[in-house]
């Protein structure tokens, strides 16, 4: 049966719009992207099958060029228009943490960083610059490392935070293990990325390590 002839209440649009977004499941969500089916399958069949292929809606949202436009209902339009939504968030995102203070609003923090760096194949080392009112001036990902480590040069924070204006920074990295548990090179480096800054009285306010799904503060467990 056609989504058309479905009771309006079981409509994906209808629901959507009757009880918000939230109240859909991923088949559903992913059936409004889709618009429409194939041949004998409605698009939240269809959907349903392909979140079945690819395991997860994760998975097909970081599925590549590929992979995703060998699948039937999908194609290169529909991958171009998931790669500008997912843009879309990163910098709805990015522009609500840029308006707010890094500390007071800790959530949107780590939302921003999950979206960055949880997905990353490799360990990338990041800085959050902050003002004297804790506002963000800039995210920068400033080492990159292997599967297992990145090489993390203070000297090269310190003369980013000196050029950027910066007042306070947070520390950030992934674990591309999903694993966010801090090793004792991630608290050796904290360390000395601390004493360096500390000589120019610009303080480490955190260090995050985001893994999938689970960001770990450095700050909360008493280590800074």
């Amino acid at each position: 049966m056609s989504i058309k002839n479905w009771p309006l209440g079981e409509r994906p649009r209808e629901k959507l719009l009757s009880r918000g977004p939230s109240s859909l499941s991923d088949a559903e969500l992913l059936a409004i992207f889709l618009r429409t089916g194939t041949k004998g399958m409605d698009a939240v069949s269809l959907a349903r099958a392909l979140l079945e292929q690819f395991g997860s809606l994760r998975q097909l949202l970081l599925a590549d060029q590929q992979s995703f436009c060998e699948k039937p209902g999908l194609g290169l339009a529909k991958y171009v228009q998931l790669q500008a939504s997912q843009e879309l968030m990163r910098r709805f995102l990015d522009e609500k943490l840029m308006r707010a203070n890094a500390l007071t609003n800790p959530e949107l923090t780590r939302m921003f960083l999950q979206s960055r760096l949880r997905d990353q194949a490799r360990e990338v080392f990041a800085l959050l610059l902050l003002d004297n009112q804790h506002r963000v001036i800039e995210f920068n990902e400033l080492f990159f490392g292997t599967l297992d480590a990145a090489a993390v040069y203070p000297r090269e924070i310190v003369s980013l935070v000196l050029k950027r204006g910066a007042a306070a920074v947070i520390l950030v990295h992934n674990h591309p293990s999903g694993v966010a548990e801090p090793s004792h090179a991630d608290r050796l480096i904290t360390e000395r990325i601390q004493a360096a800054l500390g000589l120019l009285d610009i303080r480490v306010l955190d260090h995050l390590v985001v893994g999938d799904g689970e960001t770990v503060s450095f700050a909360e467990r008493g280590w800074l």
